[in-house]
């Protein structure tokens, strides 16, 4: 698979990444259907033989519990893998959600230190901010990030679903290398909002994670009702309502496009977000499915194809919200 330089810091990862989050339950729950360890080992090693060696985790997820997943995957090989990782989701010592976010420079310490345990690493290639933490300034977030990287702790250094303003008062403290969000053909703030041309200025990469809508681009779903029963999806505007099936029918749009193409929705899907100048980090837990995923790195398309695709979902159009209104309170913007 070609690479891509993320930021400006000299990290190089593959055009397309691994989203590890879906691999293992939260809290309990499995939020995309049943999770199986050793199918997810298996489908993170087959990633590695495609040349998709960039994994994408959080603290967040399990919590903990990923993180360890992914230790267990790349235990002997680490030298072969990108890992990034993320914190701001505060976990007290006994490993339970607090429900706040801490961007404090204390916690950052305490929350590395963590992260390097369960990964089974003495590095992590890129450290994401997961959320700003609204009652810290984002400098004294940065500042100790910046200190993690002198100690050789962690390389290059990231945010997650923060605004333009933010992005540009971070990058002024140590350099920012990328800036992980939802985008995809149906969630496209990031532009709308000036984000990603902010960080074209300035030199840093967009990491999509849902380029495929949460499976929405798959076409499993053609209904609300077809999510499983404790299914995170269920929670999400997007997906409810009339708004579903309004979403269902530009899919059908997509879909045709796709096939006319030789394609699937899905690999079309995500050669746009690459096309845009991104990094997708579809998660998956099946082996037939990162091949698949990993397949669209070698689709091209032309200006004509772009267009066609953004006149079907042109930025102004309204698709849902992406989280929930508690969730999307937690967003920078």
């Amino acid at each position: 698979m070609n690479k891509i330089k993320l930021g400006s810091q000299g990290l190089e990862t593959p055009k397309l990444g691994l989203g590890c989050m879906g691999m293992s339950p939260f809290q309990g729950n499995d939020l995309y259907g049943a999770s199986d360890d050793k199918e997810s080992i298996k489908t993170i090693h087959r990633s590695l033989e495609l040349g998709g060696n960039f994994l994408d985790t959080a603290d967040l997820y399990g919590p903990e519990i990923n993180e360890r997943l992914v230790a267990k995957a790349i235990k002997g090989k680490r030298d072969q893998f990108i890992i990034a990782t993320k914190f701001g989701w505060e976990i007290d010592d006994n490993g339970q959600l607090t429900w706040q976010i801490n961007g404090k420079k204390d916690y950052v310490k305490k929350a590395v230190e963590r992260s390097l345990k369960n990964l089974g690493t003495d590095y992590i290639d890129l450290y994401y901010q997961h959320r700003l933490d609204f009652n810290t300034p984002i400098e004294e977030t940065v500042e100790a990030m910046a200190e993690l990287v002198k100690e050789g702790k962690i390389r290059d250094l990231g945010l997650s679903e923060v605004s333009a303003n933010t992005i540009k008062k971070a990058h002024a403290v140590h350099p920012i290398t990328a800036v992980q969000t939802e985008y995809s053909l149906f969630e496209r703030n990031v532009e709308a909002d000036g984000i990603k041309a902010a960080m074209e200025e300035l030199g840093i990469t967009l990491v999509a994670y849902s380029p495929l809508g949460r499976g929405f681009l798959s076409g499993q779903f053609q209904s609300p009702d077809d999510f499983p029963e404790n299914d995170f999806r269920r929670s999400i505007p997007k997906y409810q309502g009339e708004q579903f099936q309004k979403n269902l029918d530009l899919l059908n749009e997509i879909q045709t496009m796709a096939s006319n193409k030789g394609v699937t929705a899905p690999q079309l899907a995500l050669a746009w977000v690459m096309a845009k100048g991104a990094v997708p980090i579809p998660g998956t837990k099946r082996t037939k499915y990162v091949e698949q995923n990993i397949a669209a790195t070698e689709i091209q398309l032309s200006q004509a194809d772009l267009d066609q695709l953004e006149n079907i979902i042109p930025l102004s159009l309204e698709t849902g919200n992406r989280y929930d209104d508690q969730m999307m309170a937690t967003v920078d913007n």
